[in-house]
């Protein structure tokens, strides 16, 4: 079967839902349906107005899709995450940018990693949620979302951060969560951080950065992404290249792009970028 146009279909139906009403599910609803990741899906379903009994294909949809597609989580397994139990702060406005908390509600959707690409040509998104209310980290940029500590933050991040080892450059700061992490592996002997915006760099370096052992291990330049690659990638300065300058796919396909570019001025270093799966289905 050739699932294109359900591939395309429900990706048009996420978008839509996490876009407007990411809301709609309650509890009252989830406990009356059964509980369970099943009756997450079947509500998720309805709230797409899909036709489940007279459709063959919202049917289709429904079973190879949206059942499968689902997932709920524990906020415990995130809030043991070592940065998470360390980062603290009280909110900090500088400029246009904001470090602050937010909240993901109970039953609230939202995407929890890259899509998983099955053999039979099926492209499912990751859709999460949680039974309980979840408080996390966010810095936004005059009230748009840059960086959240939601679970497609940490999940899309974490096998990065396991990659890494040696001289690590990355761009992008945002709330730090990969240049930590990654510093305070004992394979890493230093993180370069590149980061152009001098707010975003003064928030981190005041507020957060004190807070973990591993900060001596870092490095902040202020300095544009593709200008730094161009000027010091021959250089021969880094073991592992980790890029994360985008907000999502509709920025991030031309970025990412030219960003593998600059990867031949240096070919022993490892390159590896943020959300990378994602984006190749863009291309």
């Amino acid at each position: 079967m050739d699932y294109k146009k359900y591939n395309q279909r429900v990706f048009e139906c996420m978008s839509m839902y996490l876009n407007y009403a990411p809301h709609f599910i309650n509890g009252e609803l989830y406990k009356n349906t059964g509980g369970d990741e099943l009756a997450f899906s079947a509500l998720l379903s309805a709230a797409c107005m899909l036709d489940t009994v007279n459709d063959p294909d919202d049917k289709l949809l429904y079973r190879k899709y949206f059942i499968p597609m689902v997932h709920k989580l524990d906020p415990a397994d995130f809030e043991n995450d070592p940065y998470y139990k360390t980062v603290s702060f009280e909110e900090k406005q500088l400029g246009g940018w904001l470090l602050t908390h937010m909240t993901c509600k109970a039953y609230e959707a939202f995407v929890c990693g890259d899509p998983d690409i099955l053999p039979d040509g099926r492209i499912l998104p990751r859709i999460g949620y949680f039974e309980r209310d979840f408080e996390y980290p966010a810095v936004l940029e005059d009230g748009r979302e840059w960086m959240t500590l939601l679970p497609n933050e940490t999940i899309t991040i974490k096998p990065h951060v396991e990659n890494s080892f040696g001289r690590v450059l990355t761009f992008g700061l945002g709330l730090g969560y990969f240049a930590l992490s990654a510093a305070a592996k004992d394979s890493v002997s230093s993180v370069t951080v590149v980061e152009r915006d001098e707010n975003v760099i003064k928030l981190f370096s005041d507020v957060i950065l004190p807070r973990f052992s591993c900060k001596d291990k870092i490095k902040m330049i202020k300095a544009d992404a593709f200008e730094y690659a161009e000027q010091n990638y021959a250089k021969n300065l880094y073991d592992f290249v980790f890029a994360d300058i985008w907000h999502d796919p509709s920025d991030g396909v031309e970025l990412y792009l030219k960003m593998k570019e600059y990867e031949k001025l240096c070919p022993n270093c490892k390159y590896e970028y943020w959300i990378e799966d994602t984006l190749k289905l863009y291309i």
